[in-house]
């Protein structure tokens, strides 16, 4: 056997030809902190965006009218006001994230806060945890209908839920009729929790807020939660992949119904009075509080955080753009100019994250 068959094979080296900006931009993020890379992100989200946006209101309504802010009610009102809009845009970002969506929690609000008022009016001394409990599950229990409807009679959101808006307005209606629930029928204890502050944050505002981490942290640490966002971005292949699509969507339809039967109570105790208009036309502002928020209206992206923010963001300007001496039509079309904003930005992010996903498979 010759020498050169004892040799080991020469080493083959692949060059690699990267410019110096090539370099750095791989390796600048190995050289960021968690902690940059935190702040990084958080500046680049939408979420950001939409509190920048709202900041700004706030401080052109407070330098053309310092009442807006600094008033003895200002700084309650700007927190209070948004409470209920802000529970019903929860409910309505899980629904819309798995690809649904729920026009009917208006009537659902609306049924919730006059059987609030008739428990008061019926059952004396019932305790108000109690009243809450019941609004929450009658609110859950029309929410399981329109997700039963939905998910087992395979036919689009859309056209249940605009149906059972009729249905559960017209029950109210009936219901209801001329008559309405007045502050006298409701107990002091009850109709306090619309005023009462804690260290000068009303309370129903700290209820949205802790309704809204409890959501927020299920769908961004739960496994439920990752399904949701899963089942949005793609139904089929969630079916395929053998996610529990049905009971997903089921489950975000009953938490929707539940935030509504819920928001039904706060409105009760907000505003003292129940009539049979009570929350009309509040579902498309729920609608538009997530959209504006950054909630993909096809599903599958945005979270409920973006949606709250887009909720305040929607009533402060209601109240600020008076303010501000601009006519009732340029208000609307403000909020319109938001909507159609959010789902073309919404559109262009989407498009360019599949050039960048088809670029990397053709370049692998």
């Amino acid at each position: 056997m010759s020498d050169t068959s004892m040799r080991p094979a020469p080493e083959v080296h692949a060059e690699t030809h990267l410019d110096a900006a090539e370099v750095e931009r791989l390796i600048e993020p190995s050289r960021q902190s968690p902690g940059k890379r935190a702040v990084n992100t958080v500046l680049r989200s939408r979420e950001f965006s939409i509190l920048l946006v709202l900041l700004l209101v706030i401080a052109a309504a407070t330098i053309k009218t310092p009442s807006f802010l600094f008033s003895n009610n200002g700084w309650r009102d700007l927190l209070l006001t948004p409470a209920i809009l802000l529970l019903l845009a929860v409910g309505q970002a899980v629904v819309i994230i798995t690809r649904n969506v729920d026009l009917s929690v208006g009537s659902v609000l609306a049924l919730t806060a006059y059987l609030t008022g008739k428990l008061f009016i019926d059952l004396p001394g019932i305790p108000i945890i109690a009243v809450v409990a019941i609004g929450m599950l009658a609110g859950g229990f029309l929410g399981l209908l329109n997700g039963l409807l939905v998910s087992l009679g395979r036919v689009p959101s859309l056209v249940i839920t605009l149906g059972t808006l009729y249905i559960f307005r017209g029950v109210m209606l009936s219901w209801a009729g001329s008559d309405r629930v007045n502050a006298g029928d409701m107990p002091p204890g009850f109709l306090d929790l619309g005023t009462m502050s804690i260290l000068s944050i009303p309370v129903l505002f700290i209820v949205a807020v802790v309704v809204l981490g409890i959501v927020g942290y299920y769908l961004y640490a739960h496994r439920g939660g990752r399904e949701m966002y899963a089942i949005g971005s793609d139904p089929d292949a969630a079916v395929l992949y053998g996610l529990r699509v049905r009971r997903r969507v089921l489950s975000a339809f009953i938490l929707s119904g539940a935030l509504a039967g819920l928001a039904g109570v706060v409105h009760a105790a907000r505003y003292g009075t129940v009539s049979s208009g009570a929350g009309s036309g509040i579902e498309l502002e729920a609608v538009a509080a997530v959209v504006i928020g950054g909630v993909a209206i096809f599903g599958g992206s945005g979270t409920v955080w973006g949606a709250a923010l887009g909720a305040i963001l929607l009533v402060t300007i209601d109240r600020a753009l008076p303010i501000l001496g601009i006519p009732d039509f340029w208000q609307r079309a403000v909020v319109g100019t938001l909507i159609i904003g959010a789902i073309v930005l919404d559109r262009v992010l989407a498009a360019r994250q599949e050039r960048k996903l088809i670029e990397a498979r053709d370049e692998a």
